[in-house]
């Protein structure tokens, strides 16, 4: 069984850093792309930024040229540098990681969220 564990999140000034994390286990063959998306209150969750295997990336605009993914392929992780932050990043944030299992599964998971709140 394959499982995301994301953690890192908390309570930051406007200004601020943070760095999130995210962590695969389980009976995985390979990871296809991981990604971080988040969702505020009364909002659609929405992609923040996306890596692939081979190492390419694609940011939201909202977040471009603040925020840096990067994936550990060894360690199954991806991370997310913040910097930054404003009020408005303040969501839950989910690591998503596209993988294919030992018996050649291929589907998307979803780690259980971490809180990010940016206070002004």
């Amino acid at each position: 069984q394959v499982q995301l564990v994301d953690s890192g999140g908390g309570s930051v000034q406007a200004g601020g850093s943070l760095t999130l994390a995210c962590a695969a286990s389980g009976r995985i063959l390979g990871i296809n792309r991981m990604a971080w998306y988040r969702q505020a209150p009364g909002k659609q969750r929405e992609l923040v930024a996306g890596i692939s295997s081979r190492g390419t990336t694609n940011y939201a605009d909202s977040v471009n040229d603040r925020f840096t993914i990067s994936m550990d392929k060894v360690s199954k992780a991806v991370y997310l540098r913040m910097n930054g932050l404003e009020p408005e990043d303040t969501a839950v944030y989910y690591c998503n990681a596209d993988i294919t299992d030992s018996n050649t599964f291929r589907r998307a998971y979803w780690g259980q969220g971490t809180q990010v709140t940016v206070s002004s």
